[in-house]
């Protein structure tokens, strides 16, 4: 069992406050900071050539516990500097035609809806959203029957930024490759907070952020790539560390998927990352996914004994996100009262995710977000906040 108080030493930003926004960025654990700012002095000391080649078994084992934590090869990772950037890297990697057609979830994300847009508008493709079911979770026999030979890409969400549901990835993953489709997976919002084995779930390539549920420093990332897409695919853009200048005419690319990285990186940073990961790895996932899920749960179930508190989760299975609206109260003006109570939350707009909104008649829901370091206190320190509003 995890022990709360050993959580909260090792996260000093949350002793004075009730942080719910690891949806968002979430709070790093002390040995992440440290990690990253020692590494910066360093550089300030030696020059970051030097500093990095001093770190390159620890910058090799970022890769190395991230592949423990999805159960994929190193080989099969390429780290960047967010989850934006590796979807859209693998996804603007793959090559389409006019009558081609881009499947996207329900409740995609914006950038990823977007990213689809402009290469439909530019290739002669199509973009359609599988519908969702009763539920809110993507509708499996919907997308069944939309599959046929022209679907190149089937993008997935695990877990939307506007909610606490869980979409079937892998059964979907099953029926989309039926047809010969490749799947890319957003798993953004479940990295740190739900089990992930890229086996399991089947997917040809998933990315996913450091921020948030990892608890890692902003502005890193990383992509897996199926292995035989690892060693094949080649990026849209290259350089001299994704691809060797072989001849004046000719390039040979990595062997791996570093192919999908750049040279120049954020150092601290990517250690920085590799140091929340072997935390998480340390406390051992499972309690901590556990911990989270009991966290939301709690929440749940305290916000919809509020009258006036509506919570807008759907789905069957529910992650650590919570979303809520107030009677009487737009979201923003729910987070800014908050925040002089020192209890942060975050606000989840219509245009992050459009389709599912929209369907919905929302144009922003309160998102709360803990993660294992909040304890059941801060929850009902926060849920008699939200009372007093009304």
């Amino acid at each position: 069992m995890l022990n709360i108080a050993t959580l909260r030493a090792d996260t000093p930003g949350c002793e004075n406050q009730v942080f719910l926004d690891s949806a968002g960025s979430s709070l790093p654990p002390r040995i992440v900071t440290d990690t990253a700012i020692a590494h910066l002095r360093r550089e300030a000391e030696i020059g970051g050539y030097r500093a990095a080649n001093e770190r390159l078994a620890d910058l090799a084992d970022v890769k190395t516990a991230i592949g423990q934590l999805i159960n994929a090869d190193p080989s099969t990772l390429a780290l960047s500097d967010s989850a934006s950037r590796s979807w859209s890297d693998f996804f603007y990697s793959i090559p389409l035609a006019p009558g081609d057609r881009i499947l996207i979830s329900g409740a995609d994300y914006a950038s990823n809806a977007i990213a689809a847009l402009q290469r439909a508008r530019h290739t002669g493709a199509t973009v359609e959203p599988i519908p969702s079911d009763s539920s809110g979770q993507l509708d499996l026999d919907a997308l069944e029957t939309m599959l046929d030979e022209r679907v190149r890409i089937v993008s997935l969400v695990h877990v939307p930024t506007n909610g606490g549901l869980v979409n079937p990835v892998a059964e979907a993953a099953r029926i989309a490759h039926r047809v010969g489709a490749l799947v890319l997976l957003d798993a953004c919002q479940s990295a740190g907070q739900l089990p992930l084995d890229v086996t399991e779930l089947g997917v040809d390539a998933l990315s996913a952020t450091g921020r948030k549920w990892l608890r890692g420093p902003r502005g890193t990332g990383f992509l897996y790539l199926r292995p035989e897409l690892a060693t094949t695919m080649e990026p849209g853009r290259l350089d001299l560390h994704s691809a060797a200048w072989t001849g004046p005419g000719e390039y040979t690319l990595a062997s791996d998927a570093s192919r999908f990285e750049f040279w120049e990186c954020d150092i601290a940073g990517r250690l920085g990352l590799g140091a929340a990961v072997r935390y998480l790895l340390d406390l051992g996932p499972a309690q901590v996914y556990e911990a989270i899920a009991d966290r939301a749960e709690y929440l749940r179930k305290s916000l919809q004994e509020i009258p006036g508190v509506t919570v807008r989760d759907r789905g069957t299975q529910h992650a650590g996100i919570v979303s809520f609206t107030v009677d009487g109260l737009t979201p923003i003006e729910v987070r800014d009262r908050l925040a002089p109570e020192s209890i942060t939350v975050t606000v989840s707009h219509r245009g992050s995710t459009l389709l599912d909104m929209t369907a919905r008649e929302l144009d922003s829901v309160v998102r709360a977000s803990p993660h294992c370091f909040v304890s059941f206190e801060d929850l009902d320190r926060f849920t008699a906040a939200v009372t007093a509003l009304r």
